[in-house]
């Protein structure tokens, strides 16, 4: 969907800015309405959430190129059917993801395996996808890749609602200590108290916004401008990315098999030292693109282990009952400076030039990843709670 319907825009009305008024249309109540979905998605369990997100989504998607060949979808139908799309697919995808804790519950796994698996999968998808997607938009047209990716939301429906387990839908308020007969608002505020309240987590919400939003501004117009300004066109952003997400899917698979037995810390600092700011710094250093490929690589192979132990740090701390509505919050929070990112870069080219803008990048970059040192007291390993949030009625379920 990323990929296939701003291209349909692209091509049917020749018009860049409707493209990007496409693109902010779906953005907008992605994040808006994944950050108010945690207490729904509590409330009813993971998998009745996805499946009926998925099904939804996938009449909405349907929906543009059926109407596209009546001749019914102007500019502002379509704006409705993907900001639609958007508000469905946020608690969708906050769904499947919060469903991560309860599985490796059920498996009776580390925490780091089941994260470190999803990585890959996520990292490898986001290899393989958008290939996928210039080849179907090649072989069927941009209408046929859109209805293709309907089917898709149809498909992962079935996958969920078949795949994952009954359990995740056995959950409902009378089990949850302290939860029955909250109102929608107390739950969502008792969410955000708790995010508030955990320093560490706080401050790893922060440092992910800030991070995030410097990975738009590199791959929204730093990197075509280095592409263009270079001459070494967007061949060289394809071999830079390939780099950076083929090595980052098999250091996911690393943190699947060994990641509960690597020192927390010390793997966040050293990780984010290598995969943050060296990728910024050495297109600011105007290296041959061998060097720069090689670095994206290794920092592709450092990436690829943070993910995991940050999304286990993050459930190990949020008790099961309120994963939905954190995890809800942190992640459009995170998301929060992702529409600023391509701002950003013009201005920093504007101010320093485009090498001073890799500099001043990585450096916000590195002061960013520093945030959660912080925290203090606040230790990156699993705490030790009074009453054990993996209850044996939440195992049982």
């Amino acid at each position: 969907m990323a990929i296939a319907v701003p291209w349909f825009v692209l091509v049917t009305t020749g018009s860049a800015t409707q493209t990007g008024l496409v693109a902010a249309f779906e953005l907008a109540p992605y994040v808006g309405v994944k950050a108010l979905a945690g207490p729904v998605i509590d409330r009813l369990g993971q998998r009745r959430v996805s499946v009926l997100a998925d099904l939804a989504s996938a009449v909405v998607i349907a929906a543009i190129p059926a109407l596209h060949q009546l001749g019914l979808l102007g500019l502002p139908v379509l704006l409705a059917l993907v900001a639609i799309g958007g508000a469905l697919r946020g608690p969708g995808d906050t769904a499947k993801h919060t469903a991560v804790p309860f599985l490796a519950d059920l498996a009776g796994v580390p925490l780091e395996r089941v994260t470190g698996l999803a990585g890959a999968i996520e990292r490898g998808s986001g290899l393989v996808g958008p290939a996928a997607a210039a080849a179907l938009i090649a072989v069927a047209g941009p209408p046929g890749a859109i209805a293709l990716t309907a089917a898709c939301f149809a498909v992962s429906a079935v996958a969920g609602r078949l795949g994952l387990p009954a359990a995740l839908d056995h959950r409902s308020d009378p089990g949850d200590p302290g939860e029955a007969g909250e109102s929608y608002r107390s739950r969502l505020r008792a969410g955000w108290r708790f995010l508030r309240g955990d320093r560490l987590l706080l401050t790893l919400v922060i440092m992910i916004m800030v991070t995030n939003l410097l990975d738009v501004a590199k791959m929204s117009v730093l990197l075509p401008v280095w592409a263009h300004s270079t001459g070494r066109g967007v061949a060289a952003i394809g071999l830079v990315l390939s780099c950076t997400a083929a090595c980052s899917v098999l250091s996911s698979l690393f943190a699947s098999w060994r990641g509960d037995r690597l020192p927390r810390r010390t793997t966040y600092f050293v990780a984010f030292a290598i995969a943050g700011p060296p990728p910024f710094l050495v297109l600011a250093l105007n290296a041959p693109l061998p060097v720069v490929a090689a670095t994206y690589a290794v920092a592709g192979l450092a990436s690829g282990l943070l993910n995991p132990m940050l999304g286990a740090i993050f459930f190990e701390r949020t008790p099961r009952p309120m994963v939905g509505r954190v995890d809800a919050l942190a992640g459009a929070i995170a998301w929060a400076g992702m529409p600023l990112g391509g701002l950003v870069a013009s201005a920093l080219i504007a101010l320093a030039g485009l090498s001073g803008a890799f500099a001043i990048a990585g450096i916000a970059y590195a002061l960013a990843t520093l945030l959660p040192a912080l925290a203090a007291k606040a230790s990156f390993d699993r705490p030790v709670l009074e009453s054990e949030t993996r209850t044996p009625e939440l195992m049982s379920r």
